[in-house]
């Protein structure tokens, strides 16, 4: 079975901190009639700090959605090669060892894909297989180890490359103020990652099963407005209660595997905000501290969308306390309501083959 390996992840060097922002808040929204709520959520938030890739004086600018395009693929560019040579490295392949390359992005568009350029740029095979992920926001971190999984059991021996590419202070909008968008400006930071799945051999998580779930009827609970200023983020305030409903199907997932989802060894979990990590604790009967990867991710980073579940596996790798036969959950929740849900078992090299 595949074998999820360590991540690379990368965050920009511009910070902001969470009494920068609410001190930002009070001077940009003084006037806002909600504003007393917006600065007690995003207190609440339990972000520290974020990264962006702009200083912050120039994120609050919207020079127009053409020239934020060009800032997207300058950055991309610019960042995410030497995250994917990490992710390879600690995977010990090379680029012409990788099947397929699944990239993620919810905060920004190019066509051809970013892949095309990175199989030119990095020496990938011509034949690399290209999968990128635009429309499934933070759960696309989640889909994309869902679908190279799918491809490595259709295709035993076959490597493959996920890459999160986020730079949510791209879809800043300053005429947008209402709650849901004034919160989300104090949540979302910028950030990449990247990890490999081996066909063969590694140390990791070896991928057993995945499912996906979708909550009827909440299509516009999170969403974009395009328009011709960019993309416009919108948040119902129903969304911190939807792991009411999202719990059983982790559940169910788990039982199809004949396991207890309440009882795993480790859990990677999207870190939207404070309330999933608590509600699911709940409802899953699990204790915080079984949630303490995305946590770290929450508070040192923010929300980083598609990246937050491979962030989250890379501090479990750093803590170095998950031993041979561990049992562990990955989901990532986004748009839909979707939970993408994964399976998996801690394995060392000699374990696995290598």
């Amino acid at each position: 079975m595949a074998v999820l390996c360590k991540p690379a992840i990368a965050v920009p060097e511009h910070v902001i901190t969470n009494e920068e922002t609410l001190e930002l808040a009070r001077r940009l929204h003084g006037d806002h009639p909600q504003l007393d709520l917006v600065l007690r959520l995003i207190e609440h938030t339990g972000v520290q700090k974020r990264h962006l890739i702009q200083p912050i004086e120039k994120v609050l600018q919207h020079p127009g959605f053409d020239a934020r395009s060009i800032t997207y693929e300058e950055h991309t560019k610019a960042r995410v090669p030497a995250v994917v040579r990490q992710a390879l490295d600690q995977a010990e392949l090379e680029p012409d060892q990788i099947d397929l390359i699944v990239y993620v992005s919810c905060t920004g568009f190019m066509m051809p894909p970013p892949t095309a350029w990175l199989i030119g740029e990095m020496g990938f095979r011509p034949q690399t297989r290209q999968l990128p992920i635009a429309q499934l926001g933070c759960a696309a971190g989640g889909a994309a180890v869902n679908r190279a999984h799918d491809y490595c059991t259709a295709y035993p021996d076959a490597n493959v490359l996920i890459v999160a590419c986020e730079f949510c202070s791209l879809c800043y909008q300053p005429t947008d103020l209402g709650v849901g968008s004034l919160l989300s400006n104090g949540l979302f930071g910028d950030g990449i990652a990247a990890v490999v799945l081996r066909g063969n051999g590694g140390t990791g998580v070896r991928l057993e099963r995945n499912g996906s779930f979708i909550i009827p009827d909440t299509e516009d609970w999170i969403s974009y407005a395009v328009r011709s200023t960019g993309f416009h983020f919108q948040l119902d305030k129903r969304v911190p209660g939807t792991m009411e409903p999202l719990a059983p199907a982790l559940e169910a997932v788990a039982e199809e595997n004949q396991w207890n989802a309440g009882k795993m060894d480790f859990y990677i979990i999207h870190a939207g905000g404070p309330r999933i990590l608590d509600d699911l604790s709940h409802f899953l009967d699990v204790p915080p501290e079984a949630f303490r990867f995305s946590r770290a991710t929450l508070t040192e980073y923010g929300n980083i969308a598609s990246a937050v579940v491979i962030d989250a596996l890379g501090r479990m790798f750093d803590e170095a306390s998950a031993l041979d036969g561990h049992r562990g959950l990955m989901a990532g929740f986004g748009p839909g309501i979707t939970a993408e849900i994964s399976l998996g078992t801690w394995t060392s090299a000699s374990e696995s083959g290598l």
